[in-house]
């Protein structure tokens, strides 16, 4: 039987903390065992598998981070034998390099079981029709959304993102009953509904959104347009991709899948574990991975968690909507992007044409993310040859969106004309506005 079909979700807070503390143990002795890089940080703790008893040991252990993947890139940190990894995926690195993660047959099980929870706390079970508008590939959502509603016993449509008249379409000839894409393009998916008119045919009751920001002004818009009701769903590949949290029919913040995972909230700066309600980073350690686990993964993401219990039943504890990052990274459309690839792709073409000095704007206009990068041409370079200019502009523009997978504007501007700082400098304005 699924786990979402039985009551774990709603365990009693007790036994799930004796349940954790049991995974727990055995994971730190796998992972001290199997994964190099973790046992030499236990080792360098003076910290033995033995010394860990349970949940109230988890601070002692050290932390990982994102890093790590890129230092034992590409299978370093797994923890099986490549034989035994039925699936990898992989999401951008810092450099340039992916960031892989590995899966057993047994994580596959478990991730769509997740999933499957979050499609039913999302009122979809096995009558429904789903179609999976999120990319399939490396990227963890497609495959993630389609295995969990097999799981669950829906019917799958997996179209992939783009060609949205299409999308349109099938959605109708289908008569898809659950969308799954990330909030952005569901929000572009409903505009064009509008223009064709077409709202009225649709099958829809409900819809799972994620892999980046998005308001509860933009849930509300997405609601109106496609008649539905709109879900969150939160994950990241390194800890196993979306289904780690979601929302239920409270929407209240999102249900962690703690039989699975066990969330801790601590301070950015100085690692320190936070009293309950406290807003700070987001830690997970994984339980039951096998192919890929994490032992204290530093997410990045701000946010917090809630204890108290939800109205719908479940004793899950939830986490708030994430309200930003302690790193530089950007979640762009979906896709995280660091300010340094950036400046490897302008040193890779500037050839003297181009400063250093470059910056990157964000925006949300018409709740679809918009994403320019202005950069400064040098005295030599700078002319009115508007040709040569045009021309770098597309050479940056295509090395952009082969190292990212996403489009930007580039803009070449005048010498100079990319305001300085005595501090330092300013090279990201995200004009996004979370509320």
């Amino acid at each position: 039987m699924s786990y979402y079909q039985q009551n774990l979700e709603c365990m009693p807070r007790e036994e799930l903390r004796a349940l954790q503390s049991e995974r727990l143990c055995y994971q730190v002795k796998r992972c001290y065992e199997k994964v190099e890089c973790f046992r030499k940080r236990m080792d360098e703790m003076g910290l033995k598998p033995e010394d860990i008893h349970g949940v109230e040991d988890l601070h002692k252990l050290p932390f990982s981070y994102k890093n790590d993947l890129r230092d034992y890139y590409p299978y370093g940190l797994f923890a099986e034998p490549l034989t035994n990894i039925r699936r990898v995926h992989a999401s951008s690195g810092t450099t340039g390099k992916r960031i892989v993660v590995g899966y057993t047959q047994n994580d596959l099980d478990m991730w769509a079981d997740c999933v499957a929870r979050s499609l039913h706390a999302a009122g979809a079970g096995e009558d429904d029709i789903v179609q999976v508008s999120f990319g399939f590939g490396l990227f963890t959502g497609g495959f993630g959304l389609g295995s969990g509603a097999e799981r669950m016993g829906a019917m799958v449509v997996p179209m992939s993102s783009g060609n949205t008249a299409l999308q349109i379409q099938t959605m109708i000839d289908f008569k898809a009953t659950v969308l799954c894409c990330t909030p952005s393009y569901a929000m572009y998916i409903g505009e064009e509904v509008e223009k064709l008119g077409v709202k009225d045919q649709l099958s829809l009751k409900s819809g799972i959104f994620g892999a980046e920001p998005w308001t509860e002004s933009m849930r509300q818009e997405i609601e109106q347009k496609l008649g539905i009701k709109a879900y969150d769903i939160y994950g990241l590949s390194e800890v196993l991709g979306p289904g780690v949290s979601y929302e239920c029919e409270a929407q209240a913040g999102m249900h962690i899948c703690e039989d699975n995972f066990i969330a801790e909230i601590i301070d950015p700066d100085t690692g320190e574990v936070l009293p309950e309600g406290s807003s700070g980073e987001l830690v997970f350690t994984s339980l039951t991975k096998e192919g890929f686990p994490v032992i204290r993964y530093r997410t990045r993401d701000i946010c917090s968690l809630n204890h108290e219990p939800c109205a719908c039943g479940r004793t899950h504890i939830r986490m708030n909507k994430p309200q930003g990052r302690s790193d530089d990274m950007l979640i762009i459309r979906g896709v995280n992007v660091f300010p340094s690839q950036i400046e490897e792709v302008l040193l890779k073409v500037s050839g003297g044409q181009l400063t250093p000095n470059y910056q990157i704007v964000v925006d949300r206009v018409n709740n679809n993310d918009t994403f320019d990068v202005n950069v400064e041409m040098s005295e030599q370079f700078f002319s009115d040859d508007v040709k040569s200019i045009e021309k770098l502009e597309r050479s940056i523009t295509g090395e952009l969106r082969s190292m990212l997978g996403i489009s930007a504007k580039v803009h070449l501007v005048n010498p100079n004309s990319i305001a300085r700082s005595e501090g330092k400098a300013k090279r990201v304005i995200d004009n996004r506005k979370l509320r």
